[in-house]
């Protein structure tokens, strides 16, 4: 797979799962796929290893937006769900 394909992929579970609606406690709960997390796993390895290439640099700086994007999602529904 490229670079585009995977990160594709990955926005994509997210913009399916924010566009099939959502409530602080499934945010909370949002877990990327397995395919997702397998290949996260990799490009981390790969990046220990001094293995990446420039595209799976590029693709793993994404994974790292998207997971940071999440954590501050989630933390901020942990308050919603606090508040309630």
């Amino acid at each position: 797979m490229t670079t585009s394909i995977n990160t594709a992929k990955v926005y994509d579970e997210i913009i399916d799962f924010i566009a099939a609606g959502t409530t602080p406690e499934t945010v909370v709960k949002f877990q990327l796929s397995e395919m997702a997390k397998g290949r996260l796993e990799y490009l981390v390895y790969q990046h220990k290893m001094g293995e990446l290439t420039p595209e799976e640099k590029k693709e793993l700086n994404h994974f790292l937006t998207l997971e940071h994007i999440m954590r501050l999602a989630k933390a901020k529904a942990h308050l919603y769900i606090k508040a309630e």
